[in-house]
């Protein structure tokens, strides 16, 4: 049911994606330092979006690791706290009354 929802969806954003491309074919002049180029909007449009996620993945790329690290840091001290209370269990209880 999951794989039939995730095929709709992706579907639904290729059609999206197709009709953007038609409704945006005529062509524009992209200038940049080394020169220019004439493209379609659609593709101008798409390849200064893909540039952002990269650049933004990039910026975030930092925190990304520190909080993978932190996480593994974490889960080792969990790890040990857990090893330590099935040691405390474990220890019989000597009654002295």
């Amino acid at each position: 049911m999951l794989r039939l929802v995730y095929f709709i969806i992706t579907l639904i954003v290729i059609i999206f994606g197709i009709v953007f491309a038609v409704l945006n074919a005529e062509n524009v002049q992209l200038n940049y330092y080394l020169g220019s180029i004439e493209l379609p909007l659609s593709l101008v449009l798409v390849l200064a979006m893909i540039i952002g996620a990269v650049l933004g993945i990039f910026a975030s790329l930092s925190f990304i690791l520190t909080s993978r690290r932190n996480a593994s840091k974490l889960k080792r001290s969990v790890e040990v706290a857990e090893k330590e209370i099935v040691n405390l269990r474990n220890i019989p209880i000597k009654d002295e009354h």
